[in-house]
């Protein structure tokens, strides 16, 4: 409002009329005559409250201004003739271009802003260029910062988008930035604040998607990112994050850290031919899939409980000659004896590269069966 009082400081002398913008509230805001901004005008709530945009009231004529984003504002000008209804018209769709212009500018500095940070997490933005642009769009180069990817079905990317805008839409400092159809990042700042009690907070936020937008969301989080520049190599960590939690996480913990995937991490940093090798070196072909349902159960179990024997029967409501009888069978079957140390860590490393190995192969049918519709609809095009 400073520039539009500015300029009707600079028209009073040419106009005949006083003229002037209220707030909802009656408070007047700008005016031609200066020493009326902070007044009060009492007929503004009786205008709103008849829904008229245009009026007359005691000696002055009225025009209400609606903006979604802005609020309501009214125009005023004092005489109740055809003049000063002519100056309240002309000030009205002044103010609705001004705000109009203003309100397009802030959106499209929004914009701008977000494909910036969107570039900076692909890395599409020279190092050396982030810290200038940072400055350009006002945003802090160096904070501290961490990034949360959320995972979601494509239908769902509407509501998941809402949703999230709504829980950081008023924390300046924090960004939502969608990615695809099936991901969005959200750009916290590490403060101690956010930090204390994250994983709460990303939990309960898992809830509030699945209950507002009906949505299964999974959420990778990075480590702390340092500097605006560093993002990029958190939301790599971010994504790993979801694809390591994917295959070695089970589904009652939607909320997977990245420095806390231990040993899922190392696998998946190694090379396909290497995880191949080591898994026939442990499994003869065959071998693990000799294995049945309920010998499987008990070999969970048993880890589950750190290798304690006499708990493991009793979660599985067996005596414990059975769990001895069928940890034999686990040994005669695979030549490794649980109860030894080096040989559960050994066939605990095992099935978990046979997991990720699985979820390779997954994958790349997946995409075969892909690359074939899209050949099949290219020629039948």
């Amino acid at each position: 409002m400073k520039e539009i009082q500015q300029s009707l400081n600079e028209m009073a002398h040419y106009l005949t009329r006083v003229v002037g913008i209220v707030d909802e509230g009656g408070n007047i805001l700008v005016s031609s005559d200066e020493q009326l901004v902070g007044e009060q005008d009492s007929a503004v709530r009786a205008i709103l409250a008849s829904g008229d945009l245009q009026s007359v009231v005691g000696n002055k004529a009225y025009r209400v201004v609606e903006h979604s984003d802005r609020g309501t504002v009214i125009c005023f000008a004092e005489g109740d003739d055809e003049v000063s209804k002519g100056y309240v018209e002309l000030l009205s769709r002044w103010v609705s271009v001004e705000i109009g212009q203003r309100e397009d500018s802030v959106s499209r500095e929004s914009e701008q802003r977000h494909v910036f940070l969107k570039n900076v997490l692909l890395e599409n933005e020279l190092p050396g260029d982030i810290p200038l642009k940072a400055r350009e769009f006002r945003i802090r180069h160096a904070a501290r910062r961490i990034v949360v990817l959320a995972n979601f079905n494509c239908e769902e990317y509407k509501a998941c988008l809402e949703t999230l805008e709504e829980q950081f839409g008023n924390r300046p400092d924090d960004f939502v930035l969608p990615v695809d159809e099936e991901n969005i990042v959200v750009l916290i700042e590490a403060t101690d604040e956010n930090l204390e009690g994250l994983d709460e907070y990303l939990e309960r936020l898992v809830g509030v998607l699945k209950e507002t937008a009906m949505a299964d969301v999974k959420i990778g989080v990075s480590m702390i990112a340092n500097t605006l520049t560093e993002t990029a190599k958190a939301y790599q960590q971010a994504a790993i994050a979801l694809i390591v939690g994917d295959v070695f996480v089970d589904d009652s913990h939607p909320v997977v850290r990245y420095e806390k995937l231990g040993l899922g991490r190392l696998i998946y940093q190694l090379p396909i031919t290497l995880c191949e090798l080591f898994l026939r070196e442990v499994f003869e072909p065959g071998t693990y899939e000799a294995l049945d349902a309920v010998t499987l159960q008990t070999i969970d179990k048993f880890f589950e409980n750190n290798l304690n024997g006499s708990e493991t029967s009793r979660q599985l409501f067996v005596h414990r000659n059975t769990l001895v009888y069928r940890l034999d069978k686990v040994e005669k079957i695979t030549g490794l004896d649980l109860r030894v140390f080096e040989d559960a860590v050994l066939f605990k490393l095992a099935d978990m590269v046979r997991r990720y190995l699985a979820y390779v192969e997954k994958n790349r049918q997946t995409r075969q069966r892909s690359n074939r519709e899209r050949q099949t609809n290219g020629y039948q095009s």
